[in-house]
């Protein structure tokens, strides 16, 4: 062992692979070096590379890796990366390095890709939505000297390991993909055991645009990846890969990306007289909202954020009263015991955003329960979303929910809509 490769593993709240990290580090010849959050920065600086922990940091409030991205520590790891270390970020560390910006390394860390709810889909039918755990086989896409973690592999080649996430589909827009392509940032691919690179379940477990596993920053010394090496001998040959870019001090040319995300347009949000709008309140405490709150306040934002869940019901049937007291019983849409139904209202100061799903598989999902299970078949469609009431709490009303909004806590724009709704 190399102990004098030392490798920082990065654990949030809610990390919980540390220790299959800690593993795969030492067997690979390197000595982790465990880091919290908020233990001091002066240690990372004596560390040579990083590895951000699998899990669920912050319980995936909000959306997975969006509080942790927001943390200051992130600053710091961004720093070293810019000084040419590498910074490994597996399952909810790729979530965390995607909400950063540091992937895909877009010009002053743009948001530009989202990592979100999978999809198992097969001949066009969705097969199952959500948390999904197996075994993939990652292909190489990239000549093996591209990145910091691939150059004991050689392009084509495939590992066969882990996967466990329920927010693990890369989307991105198109040109964006286009030009990751050209750009060789991505990086593995799902393929099946022949090599066959196909866009359907099981080959694709999660519904990944270009059947994306990982992509890397133009420099090739951060990557994203979602499945787990750390969890099988065989992912061995990406963190072999990580120590000799280390001990051979190697530095990788970075090719940077043209594309600009530009700024993300909120239109105003329009009601459908024909369809039946509820809004849902937690009677307890609402622990997403809280979360959400504590990093706006780290950030020293002040602003005081409540939300409430968000159903859109459309019918084809006029007996939309009986209806709707009959979806109310059924449960599904919100628990009695903890929630209640109440109506829209807006306060002064207050703004209002409701944030939909661009894909909305747990709406499609409850429309078939409701449908086939409660015999409700009326029911044409259903949207769910979120709402977030964003009360300002200083003078400067437009620049402090600007940068609330900036922060990208409430939404990301590659997998949501964000719509005001206006007094």
């Amino acid at each position: 062992m190399n102990d004098s490769i030392k490798i920082a593993i990065v654990q949030f709240p809610g990390t919980n692979t540390e220790r299959e990290t800690f593993m795969a580090v030492k067997r690979t010849g390197m000595e982790p070096v465990e880091f919290l959050w908020n233990n001091d920065y002066t240690i990372l600086e004596k560390c040579d590379g990083y590895i951000i922990a699998g899990g669920f940091s912050y319980e995936d409030r909000s959306r997975a890796g969006i509080i942790a991205s927001l943390d200051p520590l992130m600053k710091e790891i961004r720093k070293q990366a810019e000084a040419g270390k590498p910074v490994l970020g597996i399952c909810n560390g790729a979530q965390i390095l995607v909400e950063s910006g540091m992937v895909p390394g877009l010009k002053n860390y743009q948001l530009g890709i989202a990592l979100t709810d999978n999809k198992r889909t097969k001949e066009g039918h969705v097969l199952g939505t959500g948390y999904y755990n197996n075994w993939a086989h990652l292909f190489l896409s990239v000549p093996n000297d591209r990145t910091a973690f691939t150059r004991h592999l050689q392009q084509g080649q495939s590992i066969h390991i882990p996967f466990a996430h329920a927010e693990g589909r890369f989307v991105m827009p198109e040109k964006l993909l286009g030009e990751l392509i050209e750009n060789q940032q991505t990086v593995f691919r799902y393929g099946d055991y022949d090599g066959n690179i196909t866009n359907e379940f099981p080959t694709n477990p999660n519904g990944s645009v270009y059947n994306l596993a990982a992509v890397c920053n133009p420099q090739g010394n951060v990557m994203a990846l979602m499945p787990h090496p750390e969890r099988t001998i065989n992912g061995d040959l990406i963190f072999t890969s990580m120590r000799e870019y280390i001990t051979e001090n190697i530095k990788l040319q970075e090719n940077a990306l043209a594309y600009s995300a530009g700024e993300y347009e909120i239109k105003p949000h329009k009601s459908d007289l024909n369809s039946i709008e509820w809004f849902i309140e937690s009677i307890i405490t609402d622990n997403k909202a809280l979360s959400v709150q504590n990093a706006l306040d780290r950030l020293q934002i002040p602003v005081t954020v409540s939300k409430q869940r968000y159903w859109k019901i459309d019918l084809s049937s006029n007996t939309s009263h009986e209806i709707e007291n009959n979806i109310n019983k059924s449960g599904e849409l919100f628990n009695l015991n903890k929630e209640r139904l109440v109506k829209f209202q807006n306060h002064s100061k207050t703004a209002c955003y409701l944030v939909c799903p661009k894909e909305d598989l747990l709406g499609r999902h409850k429309k078939e329960i409701l449908k086939h299970h409660f015999k409700i078949s009326s029911l044409k469609d259903i949207q769910s979303g979120v709402l977030w009431n964003i009360t300002v709490n200083d003078e400067n009303y437009d620049e402090t929910l600007n940068a609330a909004l900036k922060t990208n806590i409430f939404f990301n724009p590659f997998s949501h809509d964000c719509y005001e709704i206006q007094k």
